[in-house]
C-alpha cells in the first residue's frame, strides 16, 4: 500500500489564486496513482496520495523564506 505525501506551496498556479484548485489536486492525485500503477505495478485503490499545502512563510531554501529566496533570484536574473 504506497502513500505518497505531496508537500506544495500555498500559492496559485494563477494570478489572483491562493492555493491550488480542487481540480489541480485531483490531477495530482491521479498521475501519481497512475505513476506508481505503471511502473510499480501498485493497483490504484491501494495507493494513498495526501497534499499538504503549506505557507510561503514556513517554506524555505538556500538559508532563506521562499519569498526572500525568489526576491534574490529575480535580482540575480535582472542584473
Amino acid at each position: 500500500m504506497p502513500i505518497v505525501n505531496i508537500q506544495i506551496t500555498r500559492e496559485g498556479s494563477t494570478p489572483g489564486a491562493s492555493a491550488a484548485t480542487a481540480e489541480e489536486k485531483a490531477r495530482l492525485i491521479k498521475g501519481v496513482s497512475e505513476l506508481l500503477r505503471d511502473v510499480l505495478n501498485k493497483p490504484l485503490d491501494s495507493t494513498f496520495v495526501v497534499i499538504d499545502e503549506v505557507e510561503t512563510e514556513n517554506w524555505g531554501r538556500g538559508g532563506l523564506p521562499v519569498e526572500q529566496f525568489r526576491e534574490q533570484q529575480r535580482s540575480r536574473s535582472s542584473e
